[in-house]
């Protein structure tokens, strides 16, 4: 925070890695500070249904005064080095003036249906965030040894017409877009020590898993939009979100849009919402929204990576059983603003295949090779039990207790675990990524692609039929669900460096935890024999196997991949063969291929760790697995493994050898024959 003198912009380029370095071309340049506001939204816990509309355009508008005075802030830097009061005259001050003028009319909109809110007005003044300290890139500030409960990711993305990475005369933050990320903001995941704990899952609890699976976002369907913080607001988010799930994701869209859209899920009564901020290869490439609000206008630059996979997990409750999901139940996980607001909200978690007992918050992982990038989301598991959202889209819901209880008398209801793997390779930070390209989530442009500002989005709209089925299955302790046999391998980097060497040399020693520590490293909840130790998916990451590597555990396919990276369900033979185009669901203006969602291959498993008979199939037909390794399913679900045929499959390939044979040997009888008759 910065007094009354402004930001001092000096040495802007300097390197991140070398001491005196200042070559912009292959540098990461030093952070210049930031905006910091007072979040209104998170203060405003109670607004009529009146007032909602009118409230939540006012603060869309408090973020893009923001943004503006953010880029105003980036742009000035030679104007601030000349007079050092400028950036609060010019910049600082009017933004003040403009949030007080916002703030009154919130206030107002409440006043005219209910009580008007206290304290708003001190919310209006800003400061200047001064630059960062410059830390060695693999020194883990403290943020770094946090679990996945508090682990929130930066946002970065669009696109940018300088390519290099802090290159070409961009001002302050470095990255492309020349508003993060530094070197800073990454660390060696061997490096961190693990941190995953999880509380035990005691009698009464529900130890079940039941699974979804909507694909990649192969349809190509992003915006910039949030209906559920922005409803009715274009570019609300100021950053692009990947959508699966749900295709009629707009700030325009209403309840009824929403309950009767197309969804990319493979079994069709799930038309839920999943998004969350794309991430992106600093590599200079031109996307879609290069030139647009929430893109490269707003700092968002870069190449939009699609995810090698997704998986979605519905899990219980160490205390008690849980209950059902109120049908459109909003829930949203981490904060987009934590880099300012402080870390109280930030829940997403980042890690390594191979790696994942080891959670970060507030660092991107620098993964080894042969080991890919993982962003893990858990949401909310305990809800008010009246409302389907609040006015600051959290009241309604909280994350259980250490002991996994819910308190104020809430209820426990399933828990969203999300897992997003990428293939990225760990940037090269020794030339700002130049070599290999800096990686960082989107985000609000003066939120500078912090890694703690990682945050997942989450709309209900499962049919009530498959929500009632859900919380059956997981009460009853049974692994359920299409895509419950999606299980992973986890890779198997922990026994590599990293292609791209940090600032700070990789550690040596790898903790014991290549690919197994614990059960997490590239373990995997899939065993269904013993009761799991444990409840809460944030301290243990679900683990599932990597798209299109052919194998299952017995090195059998499990269906795969095509040329292309879209499932092809041709091979792994058994189980859902007949549903490849089921729930492909296209957005009415598709910017990316439509293609045919994963199919699941595998058969029922044959033992439960709650006693019960074959897993139960719930909704699409879906196949759980034989417990392959001693890590709980909790969070993991059953590990893929490729069925081989039935009997009848069997006799299809020996009875025309059988037949060969038998013409072999009635050839033989009559030679002989002829041979007798001969002599």
């Amino acid at each position: 925070m910065l007094g009354g003198g402004g930001l001092v912009a000096a040495n802007v380029y300097a390197s991140a890695t070398e001491e005196g370095g200042t070559d912009p071309a292959q540098t990461l340049s030093t952070p210049a500070g930031t905006i910091d506001c007072p979040d209104v939204g998170t203060k405003l816990t109670n607004v009529p249904e009146g007032a909602k509309e009118d409230v939540a355009k006012e603060l869309a508008l408090l973020d893009q005064q923001i943004a503006d005075a953010y880029q105003r802030l980036m742009n000035a830097g030679q104007a601030i080095e000349q007079d050092a009061a400028f950036a609060d005259n010019s910049i600082m001050n009017p933004l003040k003036e403009k949030r007080a003028a916002t703030i009154e009319r919130i206030a107002i909109a409440v006043d005219r249906q209910g009580d008007r809110p206290e304290g708003l007005d001190a919310l209006a003044a800003c400061t200047l965030r001064a630059p960062e300290s410059s830390a060695p890139a693999g020194e883990e500030s403290d943020g770094a040894q946090n679990t996945g409960d508090a682990g929130q990711g930066g946002q970065q993305g669009g696109d940018d017409q300088n390519a290099g990475n802090g290159q070409n005369g961009q001002n302050g933050n470095g990255g492309q877009a020349g508003n993060g990320p530094v070197a800073e903001d990454y660390v060696d995941i061997k490096s961190v020590q693990p941190n995953v704990s999880e509380p035990a899952v005691r009698k009464g609890g529900s130890r079940g898993t039941f699974a979804t699976s909507c694909g990649v976002n192969e349809n190509g369907l992003f915006n910039s939009d949030n209906v559920i913080v922005a409803p009715g607001v274009s570019n609300g988010a100021h950053h692009f979100h990947d959508y699966i799930g749900n295709q009629s994701n707009t700030a325009f869209a209403s309840d009824e849009d929403l309950a009767n859209a197309e969804t990319s899920c493979v079994d069709q009564s799930d038309k839920s919402t999943y998004y969350w901020p794309v991430l992106r290869l600093q590599n200079g490439k031109q996307e879609q929204d290069a030139d647009k609000p929430g893109g490269g206008i707003e700092g968002n630059a870069g190449e939009i990576v699609r995810a090698k996979e997704v998986t979605l997990n519905f899990v219980g409750n160490p205390q008690s059983k849980v209950t059902e999901m109120p049908r459109l139940l909003r829930i949203i996980t981490g904060d987009a603003k934590a880099f300012v607001n402080g870390p109280a909200n930030a829940n997403a978690s980042w890690s390594c295949t191979g790696f994942e007992d080891r959670q970060l918050k507030d660092k991107y992982p620098l993964c080894p090779k042969g080991s890919d990038v993982v962003r893990t989301f858990k949401f909310q598991s305990c809800w008010d039990g009246q409302n389907i959202d609040s006015a600051n889209h959290r009241a309604h819901v909280a994350f259980a207790a250490a002991d996994g209880s819910c308190g104020n008398g809430f209820k426990a209801i399933p828990q969203l675990v999300q897992r997003i793997v990428y293939d990225v390779d760990a940037p090269s930070l020794q030339d700002g990524g130049k070599t290999t390209p800096l990686f960082a989530v989107d985000s609000f442009p003066e939120q500078l692609h912090k890694p703690i500002t990682d945050h997942g989005d989450f709309i209900n709209v499962f049919d009530e039929k498959l929500m009632s089925e859900m919380v059956d299955c997981i009460n009853a302790g049974r692994t359920c669900g299409v895509g419950a046999g999606d299980g992973g391998d986890g890779g198997d980097g922990g026994q590599e460096e990293p292609t791209q060497a940090p600032t700070t040399p990789p550690a040596d020693n790898d903790g014991g935890n290549g690919g197994n520590d614990g059960g997490n490293g590239g373990g995997k909840g899939d065993d269904q024999t013993e009761p799991p130790a444990t409840q809460d998916p944030t301290t243990e990451a679900p683990q599932t196997d990597q798209p299109g590597d052919g194998k299952g555990d017995d090195g059998q396919g499990d269906g795969g991949k095509n040329d292309d990276g879209q499932a092809d369900g041709g091979n792994g033979g058994a189980g859902n063969g007949d549903d490849g185009n089921a729930g492909t669901g296209q957005d009415d203006e598709p910017t990316g291929a439509t293609t045919v969602a994963p199919k699941v291959s595998g058969q029922p498993d044959a033992g439960n760790d709650a006693g019960d008979d074959q897993a139960e199939v719930i909704g699409t037909p879906a196949q759980t697995q034989p417990p392959t390794s001693d890590t709980d399913s909790l969070t993991g679900g059953a590990r893929a493994q490729a069925v081989g045929g039935d009997l009848a499959e069997t006799g299809t390939s020996l009875w025309p050898a059988a037949g060969g044979a038998i013409l072999l040997i009635a050839g033989f009888v009559v030679l002989m024959r002829t041979r007798r008759h001969a002599r």
